[in-house]
């Protein structure tokens, strides 16, 4: 085997095969792996490496660019490996399917080997130039730095009003200090890439278990701006199910919901028939009216009930998808 290549296999998880020469200058110096999942690119990774490679020019760290292809059909991932070719400090892992973004920046942090980690996407929304400024927070011994957006260029105010409400909204059930307007944009410590390797759950919301684990946290704010090219990968759907992911895998709240709502149900059922045994008493022989208002009471009350069985269903469909032990992900 050539003595520049190795190829390393930690905790059962295939590890790219890369240069060795960047591997010693990693180790010689502090490193930095910024690891970037993409879904059909083309058109912004060019410009990201770019900017990425301006942005650390004048860094001290030594540092390298992990390329997730999750499952990309317009060639960015043969753009990737030609770029590769010439730049040793590039790397790319592709995943066999798209599995999902969450995913792809697990399968990230599984094999970034940098004393520090930068977590961020393709569509330059989230500006390598930041990185500077996370790497002072991290050189001042903070483990875990947040890009906070104070400006979101190119979103709707519906979209803007919805993450804010999603926040406050976690934030309160979740009982996890997740920082407003956060995104995932962020530096982590290697430490803490550590102790994201041993989460597992398929079910991922990765600013939330950054913010889980702990350690010593701080933030840098930034304006994000537009997407330099393409189309948002997050429709409206699938940051409702993010969403939705979000709080059912760190609250239990919904469920605790369901027993107050029910016992609320129980205690006004309990009043309205003292109310109406009162009044048979006091008239013994008045026919009880109000089958009307009855039989809507009754359809109401079976909404409530499917919908409650629909939530718990929710919470057993998760518990029976991480029984399973599959993999998260598996790569080409």
């Amino acid at each position: 085997m050539d003595e520049n290549v190795e190829d390393v296999v930690l905790h059962g998880w295939s590890r790219c095969v890369w240069s060795g020469s960047v591997h010693q200058l990693m180790n010689d110096r502090r490193g930095l792996t910024v690891v970037v999942p993409f879904l059909n690119e083309k058109g912004n990774l060019p410009m990201l490496c770019e900017r990425l490679g301006a942005a650390m020019a004048s860094q001290p760290e030594a540092w390298e660019l992990l390329l997730v292809d999750d499952g990309s059909t317009d060639g960015s991932a043969e753009w990737i490996e030609a770029k590769a070719k010439a730049d040793p400090r590039i790397r790319l892992l592709r995943l066999s399917r798209n599995f999902g973004h969450q995913i792809a920046i697990t399968a990230g942090l599984d094999h970034a080997d940098g004393d520090a980690v930068v977590i961020m996407d393709a569509d330059l929304q989230d500006p390598p130039e930041v990185i500077p400024d996370l790497l002072t927070k991290w050189r001042e011994g903070f483990e875990v730095i947040y890009a906070v957006r104070r400006r979101r260029q190119g979103e709707t105010l519906a979209k803007r009003f919805l993450a804010a409400s999603f926040y406050r909204i976690f934030r309160t059930l979740a009982k996890v200090n997740i920082p407003m307007d956060a995104g995932d944009f962020r530096l982590v410590d290697r430490k803490v890439v550590l102790a994201i390797r041993e989460i597992r759950e398929m079910h991922r919301f990765m600013r939330g278990l950054t913010c889980w684990v702990g350690y010593r946290q701080s933030a840098v704010y930034y304006d994000r701006a537009a997407r330099h090219a393409g189309e948002p990968k997050y429709t409206v759907w699938k940051s409702a199910r993010l969403a939705w992911d979000a709080l059912t895998s760190f609250s239990g709240a919904p469920l605790r919901w369901m027993m107050t709502g029910g016992s609320l149900l129980i205690l006004g059922g309990v009043l309205l028939s003292i109310r109406l045994l009162i009044s048979k008493i006091r008239n013994p022989g008045e026919p009880v009216s109000g089958w009307v208002a009855v039989v809507a009471v009754l359809i109401v009350l079976s909404g409530v009930h499917i919908l409650c069985m629909g939530l718990l269903g929710e919470y057993v469909m998760k518990t029976y998808e991480e029984n399973k032990k599959r993999p998260l992900y598996f790569l080409r």
